[in-house]
């Protein structure tokens, strides 16, 4: 069979299925590390097979089968102890019928539970965030450890045992492998949502290198997205957290949509006011807008309020349907950080408030909340309150002091690309006239943080490392 066809249905696969059989691996043999290392020999064989016999008609069966007779030999070869035999006895007993023995045992709702399953255990509480991300991208997104470490910025040994201690942490504090029960469900699915969030922020606006945007992790975070989604949605007592994960997948859609307009082709920033509309991704803000239809059909009378997500997507969704920058009503977006204020306070979520009021009412009114916000303390080394400082000041014709506030967001940028944008600002300013553009007209960083998605928190490299 052509080399390009056998490539095109193990890459299917791998998207579409590696998470599930992974996970139906693990909850079988109970080790993490050799259900990985059987999954991904199995894939490895599967090339060379596939090559010679053609693709098979159900090609995940095809995989679940190799792997878990991989994993029995295995297990068969250092049974010396009865808790080996065990999981031998169990491995043996788990079964796939269907034609050929090829098909997966598994009906619709065990696949479903079995990758929640995965998805909770790599985000349980008991381990660091920084673990529960590379865990996650690791064993669910299918990433390679060299992948993850320069996701990390670590070196790939680091990264390796991390991993290592993380599933040995699992295994020795006895961590179950499961849904939590339903007690503990609302608040372990948060985790989960935080997760995935933040491993989307990672990609979309990256805390350190070269890069200001890291899109395989973006879109990592959005196949998660579409991953938890699905099998929310077809599990029953997990359906309460619908809206709240389709809202999610919503929101990084519309934010994911303008990827490719914010570098300009010499690999500079381009604030949202300057992008190109006709590049961003009309079918993806279609899809996020469609989702938050959904949610929004779906809201039952007397239900809980919108969630965070929801509230974030609707913000992103005002930017995204209005025809220019100019056009974009920034006082809907006011309202909605109220709501979003009023339901998760935190000083990010004032900043764009704060921000959404200065392009409502004018610099002289945003100026003052940012600035009590800078001198709270309470987003010390967040380069976006001395940028939006700055470009307000420069917007009331207060040179100096903007120069000032420009060149701590310089010192302050996590990435070279956000340095270089200070840098152009500050020459800018500089060689600025006396007749400022009125406001509203020259928008640009304040523009773009009225546009910045709500954090859950620092992103990894920011974090205490484990």
């Amino acid at each position: 069979m052509p080399d390009d066809v056998v490539a095109a249905a193990l890459s299917e696969t791998a998207m579409a299925e590696r998470a599930r059989i992974v996970a139906t691996l693990i909850r079988v043999t109970g080790d993490w590390d050799l259900a990985e290392d059987c999954v991904q020999d199995a894939f490895a064989k599967a090339l060379r097979v596939w090559r010679e016999r053609g693709v098979p008609a159900n090609p995940a069966a095809w995989v679940t089968t190799v792997a878990k007779n991989a994993a029995l030999d295995r297990l068969r070869r250092s049974a010396t102890e009865a808790g080996a035999l065990h999981e031998v006895a169990a491995l043996g007993q788990a079964d796939y019928p269907g034609t050929a023995g090829h098909e997966p045992a598994a009906g619709p709702d065990e696949i479903a539970d079995d990758r929640l399953r995965l998805i909770f255990t790599c985000c349980h509480p008991a381990l660091a965030m920084t673990t529960r991300v590379a865990l996650t991208l690791r064993s669910v997104a299918g990433l390679s450890t060299a992948e993850i470490a320069r996701s990390f910025l670590v070196p790939e040994p680091t990264m390796a045992k991390r991993l290592v201690r993380a599933r040995a942490k699992i295994r020795n504090a006895g961590i179950p492998y499961r849904v939590p029960p339903p007690h503990l469900l609302a608040e372990r699915t948060a985790g989960v949502f935080s997760v995935i969030y933040l491993l989307f922020n990672e990609g979309y606006s990256a805390s350190a290198g070269d890069s200001l945007v890291r899109e395989p992790l973006a879109r990592e975070a959005i196949r998660l997205a579409r991953l938890l989604v699905s099998v929310i949605t077809n599990t029953p007592n997990m359906a309460p957290f619908s809206g709240e994960a389709t809202s999610l997948l919503a929101l990084m859609l519309l934010h994911h949509a303008r990827a490719d307009a914010r570098i300009d082709d010499a690999g500079e920033v381009v604030t949202l006011e300057y992008q190109d509309r006709s590049r961003w991704d009309a079918s993806a803000i279609d899809e996020g807008l469609r989702l938050l239809q959904v949610v929004e059909q779906n809201r039952e009378p007397g239900s809980s309020p919108p969630s965070i997500y929801e509230l974030q997507a609707r913000i992103a969704s005002v930017h995204m349907t209005a025809a220019d920058a100019a056009g974009t009503d920034f006082a809907r977006i006011e309202r909605l950080y109220d709501a979003l204020y009023s339901i998760a306070p935190s000083p990010v979520v004032e900043l764009n408030r704060a921000v959404a009021v200065a392009m409502t009412r004018g610099a002289e009114a945003g100026l003052p909340l940012v600035e009590a916000i800078d001198l709270s303390g309470a987003l010390d080394g967040y380069y976006l309150v001395a940028a939006s400082r700055a470009d307000l000041l420069r917007r009331l014709g207060r040179t100096e002091e903007a120069a000032v506030h420009y060149a701590r967001a310089r010192e302050l940028a996590p990435t070279a690309i956000e340095k270089r944008y200070f840098t152009k600002r500050l020459v800018d300013l500089a060689s600025m006239s006396t007749n400022l553009a009125p406001f509203g007209r020259a928008r640009g960083v304040v523009h773009a943080v009225a546009d910045e998605h709500f954090e859950e928190g620092p992103s990894w490299s920011q974090r205490s490392q484990p």
